[in-house]
C-alpha cells in the first residue's frame, strides 16, 4: 500500500545559468531574467517589499481588471519578436512573452524535471506520458529515459515543442508529439489497456480541446487521474501532478492521489513548488502545489 507522507515539502528552484533566475519580487510583482532579458510580472503572492530600489525590465506584463487572467505586454520594441535561445542542461528552447503572461515555459519545474529524471534513474527504455505537454521542456528532458507520449490540446504548442526539439538537435529523440485533448487521449489509452512507466500532468483550472472541448479542474480532474491510474503499476516509477492558480491545498491533491493509488506500493508526497530568488537574503516565492506518486521498486 502506497504511504502518504503528510508534511508538506517544498520543491525549490534556485534558476540555472543559461536560463532563468528570480531576481527579485515584492508588492505583487516579480522580476526575473530569461537568458539576457529581463522581464516584470504580476505576482500576488509577492506581498512583501522588493529588495531592489529599480528594475531595469525589457517588459512587463500589465493584468488585466478580471480575475480570469487577461492583461497585456509593454515590451521594449527592440526585443527579438521571435524570440531567443534559453537552455536548461542539454534542452534548448525558445523564450518568448505569450499573450498568457507566461514566456513559453515554466522555470519552476526545473526541479520536476529532476526529480522524474532521479525516479527513471538506471532506466533508458522507459515509456513516459507527459500530458497538458506546452512546450514540450518536459518531454526533452524526459527523452533521456526512452519514449514520451507529449499530448496538448493547443497546434502552436505543439508546434513550438517540435521547433525546440530540433534547437536541441533532438529531432530523433523518441517522442511522439500529439495535438489532442489530454482527457479523452487518456481514456482512450485505458481502452487500449496501455501501460507507463511515469505520467507527468499539468492540468489547467480551465481550458479547451482541439475540438472545443471544455475542461474544468474540479470537475475533471478526479476521472482523469484515475485514468492515469489505470495506465501505471507496481513496476512503475513516478506520477507527477501541478496545479496552478486554484484556491485549493497540496492535502487535497494528496488525498486523491491517495485514494486511487492504495493498492500500489510506493510513497505519496504533497507541498508547493517554489523559486528561490537571487542574491544576498533570498526569499521563496511560492508559485503552485503537487502532488507525486514515486515507486523505487
Amino acid at each position: 500500500m502506497a504511504k502518504l507522507v503528510r508534511d508538506p515539502l517544498l520543491m525549490v528552484g534556485e534558476g540555472w545559468e543559461g536560463g532563468y533566475r528570480l531576481l527579485d519580487s515584492g508588492h505583487g510583482r516579480k522580476f526575473e531574467s530569461f537568458g539576457p532579458h529581463a522581464f516584470i510580472r504580476p505576482e500576488p503572492q509577492a506581498m512583501w517589499t522588493p529588495r531592489l530600489a529599480d528594475w531595469p525590465a525589457m517588459g512587463e506584463f500589465i493584468p488585466g481588471s478580471d480575475e480570469d487572467g487577461g492583461g497585456r505586454w509593454q515590451l521594449d520594441p527592440s526585443l527579438p519578436q521571435a524570440g531567443w535561445p534559453v537552455s536548461w542542461n542539454e534542452v534548448n528552447f525558445t523564450a518568448q512573452p505569450t499573450p498568457f503572461r507566461h514566456l513559453q515555459f515554466f522555470p519552476d519545474m526545473a526541479p520536476v524535471w529532476d526529480w522524474m529524471r532521479a525516479q527513471l534513474s538506471g532506466c533508458d527504455d522507459a515509456e513516459t506520458l507527459n500530458l497538458f505537454g506546452y512546450t514540450g521542456v518536459g518531454s526533452l528532458a524526459l527523452s533521456r529515459h526512452g519514449k514520451v507520449t507529449h499530448v496538448d490540446a493547443s497546434k502552436k504548442s505543439v508546434a513550438q515543442a517540435r521547433e525546440n526539439a530540433a534547437l536541441s538537435g533532438m529531432e530523433e529523440a523518441p517522442i511522439r508529439w500529439l495535438v489532442d485533448d489530454a482527457a479523452k487521449f487518456t481514456a482512450r489509452e485505458v481502452r487500449r489497456a496501455r501501460r507507463y512507466d511515469g505520467v507527468i500532468l499539468d492540468p489547467p483550472k480551465f481550458g479547451r480541446g482541439p475540438n472545443n472541448e471544455t475542461w474544468r479542474l474540479e470537475e475533471g480532474l478526479p476521472g482523469l487521474l484515475a485514468d492515469c491510474r489505470k495506465l501505471l503499476d507496481s513496476e512503475s516509477r513516478f506520477l507527477f501532478l501541478t496545479v496552478y492558480a486554484v484556491r485549493m491545498s497540496s492535502l487535497a491533491l494528496a488525498g486523491l492521489v491517495e485514494e486511487l493509488f492504495r493498492d500500489l506500493p510506493g510513497t505519496i508526497e504533497h507541498g508547493d513548488l517554489a523559486v528561490q530568488e537571487t542574491g544576498e537574503g533570498a526569499r521563496l516565492l511560492p508559485t503552485a502545489i503537487f502532488a507525486r506518486w514515486s515507486n523505487s521498486g
